[in-house]
């Protein structure tokens, strides 16, 4: 019996290392297919689960965009619109909080 619940606590603390790509997260996917050096599967995994702490679906999309056009993210700091201010200022709560989680 202490074999299986030392295995299933195991696998309940190890599976999420093992995220495939068709599981991960749009921040993990869009992390993932830049051309940052710096880009490998533990921290865009980290950055992801900061995103899923952080983050509505929503600003997550839009987030990700940002990795593949730097140019939207420098649009959208510099827009006038609330809808962007508001967003900017969550998006600026996750970057700090992925630096300080994930910083290794």
């Amino acid at each position: 019996m202490k074999t299986i619940l030392f295995c299933a606590a195991l696998a309940t603390l190890t599976l999420p290392l093992f995220t495939t790509p068709a599981t991960a997260g749009v921040i993990e996917r869009a992390c993932l297919r830049s051309d940052r050096d710096a880009a490998n599967r533990a921290l865009c995994a980290c950055i992801q689960q900061v995103a899923d702490m952080t983050l509505r679906g929503g600003d997550q999309r839009r987030a990700a965009a940002f990795f593949r056009d730097p140019d939207r993210a420098h649009d959208t700091w510099m827009s006038k619109r609330g809808a962007d201010d508001a967003f900017w200022e969550r998006y600026k709560a996750f970057g700090s909080t992925a630096e300080a989680y994930c910083a290794g």
